[in-house]
């Protein structure tokens, strides 16, 4: 049965990762885990045992592993640096803890950036799609602010905008609420989880936060290297 028929957005199979320097050490350890279309998953676990490093191999970002990768049923091991860049911006959204956004930039252009990059759609159908995203997110009067006059919670929403705007197959998040209060924490976990039920949108974070995670569907608890739970 292939990939696509089992509907995985993303699958990892048998990565193991190392880093030489200082000295060597085996930081990620077998791991293997599959992410279905429209599921939520969070992986938690002490700092230190992976959690952001396996993120960045999901992601392509990192290619110095063993074992092979899966976005969308493609294989993403093996493949040049250049084609994993179109992958990431035409099929995975990114949300950081820090929301990089360009403060001399308006909230709308932050948004179309991504969008503009990828060059499927004109100027203008980008700036249609990036202001439908920033009224699905409630900040559509926000539009035309410069991103440095805006608040924390309203920033990291325009981040999932930006992160939306190339209709990705999965979303990968480190640590999106870990700048923000209990309230705006709460608000972005209640946008994502309308993102996956409404949208069917695949969602992988990892996250410190146990409220966050426990209201998830699926928690990945690593320790040491190694998925342990």
């Amino acid at each position: 049965m292939s990939i696509e028929a089992n509907n995985k957005v993303l699958e990892a199979r048998n990565v193991n990762k190392y880093f030489t320097i200082p000295v060597s050490f085996h930081v990620l350890k077998d791991i293997s885990l599959c992410i279905e279309r429209g599921e939520f998953v969070s992986i938690m676990g002490k700092s230190g045992c992976g959690k952001s490093t396996l993120l960045y191999v999901l992601s392509t970002m990192d290619t110095d592993y063993t074992g092979e990768l899966y976005i969308a049923g493609e294989k993403m091991t093996g493949k040049s640096g250049e084609e994993l860049a179109a992958v990431r911006n035409s099929e995975i959204g990114f949300i950081f803890q820090f929301h990089y956004l360009l403060p001399e930039f308006t909230v709308l252009q932050n948004v179309m950036l991504p969008g503009l990059k990828l060059g499927r759609k004109s100027a203008d159908e980008v700036r249609h799609d990036a202001l439908e995203k920033l009224r699905l997110l409630d900040i559509g009067e926000q539009a035309d602010k410069l991103a440095s006059r805006i608040s924390g919670g309203q920033k990291q929403r325009v981040a999932i905008a930006r992160a939306l705007i190339n209709q990705p197959d999965i979303i990968m998040a480190d640590e999106p609420t870990g700048n923000l209060d209990s309230k705006n924490s709460e608000n972005v976990f209640n946008i994502l989880r309308q993102l996956s039920h409404e949208q069917h949108l695949s969602l992988l974070v990892v996250t410190h936060d146990h409220d966050f995670a426990e209201k998830t569907d699926r928690i990945i608890i690593m320790e040491d290297g190694r998925i342990v739970g």
